[in-house]
């Protein structure tokens, strides 16, 4: 009976505290770790978040640029964070990617993290400069042909989920071409506009002001559909490359050891923001498409996104660094 006791004493005050955890926060600002370089599309994506999730709160939710080493430092920044809901990571499908290209990571993808909620979905854009002389999909396929493993492509790092979309177009397109590593995506764009390289995969909200002042030619959307932000570009599976498919996602993670009612509360709270007005129509004026999805959905998707970016590092036989 005092077993029986003690048990449902120590139940009760498990249930209680998650149920003041949920309560109480956040009562502090919130940091959101981006471990990419200002303007890139989890940059944005999280700027925008993070005035919705400010208004729910009460409480102010900061941006915090840690960009470097395809996204590892900032990463590593969170792992080592306290585990108290306070500091999260927003990163792209590179935390995916990265699996398939760093040998050895700095932090354990699949332990040392919690994931929390999904974000939005943004689609992939090839993109080249405005006055090149490639108008087409087709136009990058034959010059690569022309000139195997020497026509570039720019990426925003090793292993980014930008250069998994370039290699993943060269292998349904079956060409080689020259991987340049940049930065970030600003940056590497910057270079595709000055012609030193011939395209990059971009996030369509991360190019979309360029294209539309004139700076960049669009030349094929990676997503099976097209962009309601952008109706008029063609994607690439309309172009020759049936069924081609790729998107860059948005996501949340928190250090491991975060309390459960916590992550919970911040994922019920992300999904409502999905559908603030505001929110809805800034990811749409970008080409974010919001997708809310909870912590075990999301986990189990990211776990398939690192199985589909290793099989892409197999066949481009990128060697893990």
């Amino acid at each position: 009976m005092h077993f029986f006791k003690a048990s449902l004493a120590l139940v009760l005050a498990v249930a209680g505290f998650s149920a003041a955890a949920q309560t109480l926060y956040p009562s502090n600002p919130v940091k959101l770790v981006v471990p990419l370089t200002a303007g890139s599309g989890a940059d944005t994506a999280g700027r925008i978040l993070s005035q919705s999730l400010g208004k729910a709160w009460k409480q102010p939710v900061l941006i915090e640029n840690r960009p470097g080493a395809g996204g590892l430092i900032g990463t590593s920044a969170v792992v080592n964070a306290e585990p108290n809901g306070y500091t999260l990571l927003l990163q792209s499908a590179g935390y995916a990617s990265n699996t398939a290209i760093y040998s050895k990571l700095p932090y354990d993808p699949l332990k040392s993290l919690v994931e929390v909620a999904m974000i939005g979905v943004a689609p992939y854009v090839m993109v080249t400069a405005s006055d090149s002389p490639y108008k087409s999909v087709q136009d990058i396929v034959s010059a690569a042909r022309a000139r195997p493993g020497e026509l570039t492509f720019a990426s925003v790092g090793v292993g980014s989920s930008t250069h998994f979309a370039a290699e993943h177009f060269a292998q349904a397109a079956g060409v080689k071409m020259l991987h340049v590593p940049y930065k970030g995506g600003p940056e590497a764009i910057q270079d595709v506009m000055a012609g030193r390289a011939a395209f990059t995969m971009a996030s369509l909200s991360t190019a979309l002001g360029q294209i539309r002042g004139g700076k960049l030619r669009a030349l094929g959307l990676a997503s099976k559909a097209r962009s309601d932000a952008a109706t008029d570009i063609a994607t690439i599976a309309e172009q020759g490359f049936r069924d081609f498919d790729i998107s860059l996602w948005f996501g949340l993670w928190a250090p491991a050891g975060t309390s459960p009612a916590v992550v919970q509360k911040i994922s019920a709270d992300v999904a409502r923001a999905m559908q603030d007005p505001e929110l809805m129509a800034a990811y749409a004026k970008i080409g974010i498409e919001p997708r809310a999805m909870n912590a075990e959905t999301f986990a189990a998707y990211v776990r398939e996104e690192m199985k589909k970016y290793q099989f892409i590092a197999r066949q481009a036989r990128i060697e893990a660094q």
